[in-house]
């Protein structure tokens, strides 16, 4: 049978409304809006610029909600759904999530944090390149006496030592790091990585920690010497996403571990200072960062 003209007409209008409507649909759920979530610190902002704009460039819709509070409190914005993904460190969530983990090496900590993840949580490839452990310092003159170049060397003497420790700003907080090395005889509190070095030079203490890298407050090391930790007497803290199951599609994943393989402590100190020092926006500098990477 032969339709009319004016009913062919109609047929083809109804395929094309249909058509369209199923690719709106489908646009609709590939652009599903994804909120990456960040804590207080300026770390945990530039993590979230990072990851919301590396995503971004795999085809997604993304959105940063920052200043949420502590760790804590961005991961609870996590459970209830109000965020999508945080950028963690796995150490310190591995900490968060099981006080008795006694798992130090990255391999380990890959394997323990994999189990103590909450179901409906996951992760992607840590980044190798971003050493966030705390550092132990000595004084130049002492390392030499004593023949001390490791944290392991150390360790055996901790309880006849005086112990600085004073906090590297603007980083994701981690964990108590002595408890991670040994029960010392003493320790002092300092406000900041100035007064712990002038007390090491000064000799008012024998040993120092700093919860986080140097490279984050220059100078801060001047004329001390930092002690390796090959052995991880200290456990492993590399940044890594943490986000909902099934948020995320395949591209988008391999886009996050593309991003592990390039970060580094160097790149995440100097934007944290960028930002602290020189009144930078995150998310120019998470920018220019994926630029230079070619991601």
């Amino acid at each position: 049978m032969v339709l009319p003209a004016s009913l062919r007409m109609l047929a083809r209008l109804l395929v094309v409304a249909t058509a369209a409507l199923a690719v709106s649909c489908g646009n609709g759920e590939q652009g599903a809006r994804i909120t990456v979530g960040a804590g207080d610190s300026i770390e945990s902002g530039l993590l979230a610029e990072i990851y919301a704009g590396a995503l971004a460039r795999a085809g997604a819709r993304t959105s940063v909600e920052a200043r949420l509070g502590g760790r804590a409190d961005y991961l609870a914005a996590l459970d209830a759904g109000r965020v999508d993904l945080v950028g963690e460190h796995n150490g310190a969530l591995l900490a968060f999530l099981d006080t008795t983990a006694p798992d130090r090496t990255p391999d380990q900590v890959r394997k323990a944090l994999s189990k103590s993840l909450p179901e409906g949580l996951v992760v992607t490839d840590a980044a190798d390149g971003t050493d966030l452990r705390p550092r132990v310092i000595l004084t130049s003159e002492a390392a030499a006496r004593d023949n001390v170049r490791t944290v392991g060397d150390l360790v055996p003497r901790c309880g006849t030592l005086t112990i600085g420790v004073a906090p590297v700003p603007d980083l994701i907080a981690l964990p108590s790091a002595l408890e991670q090395v040994a029960d010392c005889a003493t320790t002092v509190r300092f406000p900041d990585a100035a007064a712990l070095r002038k007390a090491l030079l000064d000799g008012q203490v024998q040993a120092g920690l700093l919860t986080g890298p140097p490279a984050v407050v220059p100078g801060s090391t001047d004329g001390l010497t930092i002690l390796s930790d090959a052995d991880y007497a200290l456990r492993a803290e590399n940044v890594l996403p943490l986000f909902r199951k099934g948020v995320l599609d395949e591209l988008q994943i391999k886009k996050l571990n593309y991003v592990a393989g390039e970060l580094t402590t160097d790149d995440l100190a100097a934007m944290i200072r960028g930002v602290r020092d020189e009144g930078a926006k995150p998310a120019e500098l998470a920018r220019r960062w994926l630029d230079d990477h070619s991601l």
